[in-house]
């Protein structure tokens, strides 16, 4: 993901946003009902009390929470409330995401519930927008009794989320893959790879697939995502013996018109190259378009977790094209069941292959309290930095060794017959 300043220009037009995001003055119990979740995300008795330390367990029964029935539900949970803050941004830069993510979360909850609850515990979800004063939203939850957080994808948000509970929170930022966010000593930790993880996987498969000269384009050279995930790929391919051909810039989620660089591109490209960038889906397949007008057909294209943001899938010329992934939904899969059974009951969702990334959010949280056998915040942050091998939603997760970017598998996948297809994993 980007800067604010032009992310949402695209996305907000096929998000919910408008509907979604009236609370804008950080009211979490209005945003929690809209759910559907009322009894996981508005329940706010005893907000003042501590809970008792819970005795540690083995982990979660992920099996049980995703096939929980709520029209035949367990005895209902008894003991102290596992209570999940979230502070999330509903503004057009973020709001694709952290949006449906603060929907689905608190479902997942009540699934949890439902299955009855962790280890006897009951989890609670509370939603507050950051809006313009992360800061006061996150401290409102702080008032409720939140045990950890899950955040949204910028620093801008994050750190007035760190400051203002004195590091000592865990806070999850779902959707990042930002690198310098992730910082374990102020417990802080993204759920995904980060940029530089996507792109030098992707430069690593272009290699292993005998694909040796490369077309960048790029926004310059250490821009916040359309810079770094660039300056990865080109520091990977070159270090494995490639050359990079071409380097182009561009205005990443504005430019459509590529009939400069494609003119540049003409003068060296000998049709065999891989075009690698982060830009969105409608920009790939306009450029491919206007190369392929050049005579260049044998191109192969690669980019990011945008072109999933941005539904490559979906794009007209976007078959074929190469990408990274958090998630991909397959038919009849355990993510794809959990998403109809949310939309049937109501939630609205969007951005399907971030969404795990929220679900893992909530989860690894709780497994820092399972770990830990406390209800402490930094206690369970501690934890969370100890957690390896955590089987998500999204796959496989660990922390410990890292500075709070988890070592985890970067997805490579291709667009085929308008689907996302697997091709292999990386890492």
């Amino acid at each position: 993901m980007k800067l604010r300043q032009l992310v949402g220009l695209f996305l907000a037009l096929a998000m919910i946003a408008t509907a979604c995001g009236s609370g804008s003055d950080g009211d979490s119990d209005s945003t929690a009902t809209d759910t559907g979740s009322s009894d996981t995300a508005d329940t706010s008795a005893d907000a003042d009390e501590p809970a008792e330390p819970a005795a540690p367990a083995a982990g979660i029964d992920l099996d049980a929470i995703m096939g929980a029935d709520l029209d035949n539900c367990a005895a209902a949970p008894s003991g102290d409330a596992i209570k999940v803050g979230m502070v999330m941004d509903f503004s057009e830069a973020a709001g694709f995401v952290d949006i449906p993510g603060s929907k689905l979360v608190p479902y997942v909850a009540e699934l949890a519930n439902c299955a009855g609850g962790i280890n006897g515990q009951p989890v609670e979800v509370r939603v507050a927008e950051a809006g313009t004063d992360a800061a006061l939203a996150t401290q409102e939850l702080i008032d409720w009794g939140a045990h950890f957080f899950v955040g949204p994808p910028f620093a801008d948000a994050t750190l007035p989320m760190q400051q203002t509970g004195d590091g000592q929170y865990a806070i999850f930022a779902a959707a990042s893959t930002e690198p310098t966010l992730a910082d374990a000593d102020s417990n802080t930790f993204l759920v995904t790879f980060d940029d530089f993880g996507q792109s030098e996987a992707s430069a690593e498969y272009a290699l292993s697939q005998g694909l040796t000269r490369a077309i960048v384009f790029t926004e310059g050279e250490g821009v916040p995502y359309s810079g770094v995930n660039p300056d990865a790929f080109v520091a990977a391919f070159t270090a494995g013996g490639g050359e990079i051909v071409s380097t182009q810039t561009y205005a990443w989620f504005v430019d459509t018109d590529f009939s400069s660089q494609v003119n540049d591109i003409a003068t060296v490209a000998d049709g065999t190259e891989v075009v690698f960038s982060a830009a969105a889906a409608f920009q790939v397949t306009a450029l491919r378009a206007q190369l392929e007008g050049q005579g260049l057909d044998g191109l192969t294209y690669m980019g990011t977790d945008a072109m999933d943001a941005t539904g490559v899938q979906f794009e007209t010329g976007g078959e074929g094209m190469i990408h990274t992934p958090h998630t991909i939904i397959a038919a009849g899969g355990a993510n794809d069941m959990l998403f109809q059974q949310a939309i049937a009951a109501g939630v609205e969702l969007d951005s399907l292959g971030f969404m795990p990334l929220y679900v893992d959010s909530m989860l690894l949280g709780i497994q820092g309290i399972l770990d830990c056998g406390c209800t402490e915040p930094s206690g369970i942050a501690e934890a969370v930095k100890n957690i390896s091998g955590f089987e998500g939603t999204s796959g496989t997760i660990t922390y410990a060794g890292t500075n709070g970017i988890p070592d985890k598998a970067v997805p490579i996948a291709q667009v085929q017959g308008g689907e996302n297809v697997l091709l292999t994993e990386i890492g």
